[in-house]
């Protein structure tokens, strides 16, 4: 099994919309090959940072995905005006070794 970890921060006032935005998020990413699950985080001492770790099956579904048309339809519903810290945003894959 493999996580992929995407990290950004929020540049302006959008940290509740975008928490909102999450929480009614499509589910696009589900229907992938070698999805397993997601989870998104927000450290307590930096509200504005984001962390979305998603669970695959292998590196490769990840990559198959990120590259897809539906990764890009899965942002449609990203909040109008929304911007990010520059360099902000990263993305990590690691293998799963133990759960």
């Amino acid at each position: 099994m493999h996580l992929a970890l995407s990290r950004f921060t929020i540049a302006n006032d959008m940290a509740e919309p975008m928490r909102q935005a999450f929480m009614k998020r499509p589910h696009h990413v589900d229907q992938a090959p070698g999805f397993i699950r997601m989870e998104v985080a927000s450290p307590v001492d930096q509200p504005r940072e984001f962390w979305l770790l998603t669970y695959w099956e292998s590196a490769e579904h990840f990559e198959s995905w990120h590259r897809s048309h539906a990764f890009h339809d899965s942002h449609q519903g990203i909040p109008k005006g929304l911007k990010l810290v520059p360099k902000s945003t990263e993305i990590r894959i690691f293998e799963i070794i133990t759960e």
